[in-house]
């Protein structure tokens, strides 16, 4: 991997330095890829993030740096970006949550992603960082209304759109998966 973070500037739909009840923001960094590829070699993780197309590849190292071109494209081209989560009292990396431009239905949309490790599942923070997502975009007048783009079959980030204050908008078909888009309006 090449290292691009001396070049990588700012950008408004950061959450770094945030926090939230049990969680830290930063940035994701170089150095956090091997704690990522433990969530890329683990299917039921990458079974709803990757497209049809890049689960095709088998390799979780090949997964895990698809995954980091897309997270250092983002910040470079002021696409929003995830966030890492850290637990405040343990110092661990929970997963990956933030703000993302996306382009549905050719009208751009901002959308709040999230991912996390496995050993963090069923313990609220997913919903945690979601919410501090939208609040955060919210007061910082980042859009007027909020989605999370999900897989039909992962039922477990539908209830975590849900519990952030999402209704189911449309289900639409992007890069060959069938995906419910949740929405929130300020």
């Amino acid at each position: 991997m090449t290292s691009c973070m001396e070049i990588i500037p700012s950008f408004k739909y950061s959450l770094e330095g945030q926090e939230s009840e049990r969680l830290f923001y930063r940035r994701i960094t170089e150095q956090d890829f091997d704690t990522w590829l433990e969530f890329c070699n683990y299917p039921n993780s990458v079974k709803y993030i990757f497209s049809q197309k890049q689960l095709e590849v088998e390799d979780p190292i090949e997964r895990c740096k698809i995954w980091f071109d897309r997270v250092f494209h983002r910040y470079q081209n002021n696409l929003g970006g995830m966030n890492a989560l850290i637990d405040k009292q343990t110092g661990q990396f929970v997963g990956q949550c933030g703000l993302l431009i996306q382009t549905i239905e050719e009208k751009e949309e901002l959308e709040i992603g999230y991912s996390l490790m496995p050993a963090f599942w069923g313990k609220g923070f997913a919903t945690e960082a979601a919410r501090k997502c939208k609040v955060f975009a919210f007061e910082n007048g980042l859009s007027s209304s909020l989605i999370s783009m999900i897989h039909i079959d992962n039922h477990a980030s539908a209830k975590v759109a849900i519990a952030n204050g999402m209704h189911l908008d449309k289900r639409i078909v992007s890069n060959g998966d069938p995906l419910n888009i949740y929405r929130v309006n300020k």
